[in-house]
């Protein structure tokens, strides 16, 4: 596999991965409370347990699209 394809690959894969982001946090932000009734049916969290758990998921992905995403095709546009 050339840089050029996996720096395509790397770009493709951010990109992916940020709207599935952007697509948690929207439906975290305007569908809150639907959720939490869904998530409440399941696991008995109060509303402070549910945002954290929201808010460290999201931060957990953040950090795994930049360390695995972001830093290698930055790395690969160097260097290519």
């Amino acid at each position: 596999m050339s840089i050029e394809v996996t720096r395509s690959f790397l770009l493709w894969c951010t990109v992916i991965n940020y709207g599935i982001l952007l697509v948690w946090f929207l439906v975290f932000v305007f569908a809150h409370d639907w959720i939490q009734r869904i998530h409440g049916r399941w696991f008995r969290l109060s509303g402070e347990q549910f945002d954290a758990l929201h808010y460290a998921g999201m931060t957990i992905l953040k950090t795994g699209i930049i360390l695995l995403n972001l830093v290698p095709f930055v790395v690969l546009s160097i260097i290519g």
